[in-house]
């Protein structure tokens, strides 16, 4: 889950899995998977970091290759 805030200022969190595109209208819209838009604050570069964090943490994607290897040293 990622936590977002909406443009009330309330925060929720989100499943980025269900995430299936990021624009900015100048807002930044999130479309999820099921059609359902959601508008936060957050920039389309923060939210992509936070997904990429997220998938990370889950280990759906790998470390940066940059961070590869770390653990061995």
């Amino acid at each position: 889950m990622i936590t977002l805030t909406r443009l009330n200022g309330k925060s929720f969190a989100l499943n980025a899995i269900y995430i299936e595109q990021i624009e900015a209208f100048p807002d930044t819209t999130i479309t999820l998977t099921n059609g359902k838009k959601i508008v936060v604050r957050e920039s389309v570069k923060d939210v992509m970091q936070l997904v990429k964090e997220f998938y990370q943490q889950i280990s759906i994607i790998g470390l940066p290759r940059d961070m590869e290897g770390l653990d061995n040293e």
